[in-house]
């Protein structure tokens, strides 16, 4: 482990408090020595307007997705990315973003994907930083490339695919997109259109949107909160989360996986952006 663990109380109660920050642990850190600060958005150009001081950008779709596969960058590739960011191996990396972390927990989650040993959230993400009114900065830093090295991806313990869901469903399986789309509605008043030929859930899937698990400014709830939740779900089961493309389920694989506890729990990437378009692979509408 790098530099110091936040010693916030609510992250103590955490399965893994060792996945989180606070605004105030992180501000106090700013320029130490094996501490890197990422900004990934869903909206990539929040990062010009204005960003944590010393903080890289790393955009989701341009930065981890392979040109020619639908597939995330390999080894070779995601070393090249954080060598031009300045990353070594054994930096602290803290990540945030806006929409209450969706994309921050998605490249978090590729991070994993890759073994990095020591990657952390920041709770609230760019809305807690810019809700109590931080310092930002509109300077893109450069740091000396690093030695990063080629560490090969894992997909096998926290990622799943489709074919994998079909040939052996998880004993738990849950669909973190709102409840309207879950059912088989195409609007919902909070969320785009859906680019999909069908409309509903994955057959087996519960209905657990993700966005129960913080508040309004985007922090996490209190543990019991969150554990009364999820109260339907065996943490010791091989659990499987999904939603549109991704990125909110990811945000929900962050809680099951470092708040919770759950001992096997993947992403479904591919989700209903993927399913949905699949010929000849059912479906279920309704609650």
């Amino acid at each position: 482990m790098g530099i110091e663990l936040d010693d916030n109380p609510q992250f103590k109660e955490y399965a893994h408090p060792d996945k989180f920050v606070t605004a105030a642990w992180l501000s106090a850190r700013l320029g130490m020595d094996g501490l890197k600060v990422v900004e990934s958005d869903e909206d990539a150009f929040l990062y010009d307007i204005g960003h944590i001081p010393g903080a890289v950008r790393i955009d989701w779709k341009r930065d981890l997705n392979d040109d020619l596969t639908r597939d995330f960058i390999d080894g070779e590739a995601f070393a090249e990315l954080m060598r031009s960011r300045g990353i070594t191996r054994d930096d602290t990396v803290v990540i945030y973003g806006d929409h209450a972390n969706w994309w921050a927990a998605y490249t978090a989650w590729v991070f994993e994907l890759f073994g990095h040993p020591d990657v952390r959230l920041l709770d609230g993400g760019r809305d807690a930083w810019m809700g109590e009114e931080r310092d930002t900065s509109f300077v893109v830093p450069t740091y000396p490339e690093s030695d990063y090295p080629v560490v090969e991806r894992d997909d096998s313990k926290i990622r799943t695919f489709a074919s994998e869901l079909l040939d052996d469903a998880p004993a738990q399986l849950i669909d973190a997109r709102p409840a309207a789309f879950y059912n088989g509605e195409t609007t919902d008043p909070d969320q785009p259109p859906l680019p999909t030929l069908r409309h509903g859930h994955i057959p087996g899937a519960a209905s657990v949107p993700w966005g129960r698990s913080v508040h309004p400014n985007a922090r996490f709830r209190p543990l019991e909160d969150i554990r009364e939740i999820y109260k339907d779900f065996d943490p010791k089961k091989r659990t499987v989360v999904y939603c549109q493309l991704g990125e909110s389920s990811s945000h929900t694989w962050y809680v099951l996986r470092n708040i919770l506890g759950f001992e096997d729990v993947a992403l479904y990437d591919g989700s209903w952006a993927e399913w949905g378009n699949m010929v000849r692979v059912p479906i279920a509408k309704g609650e």
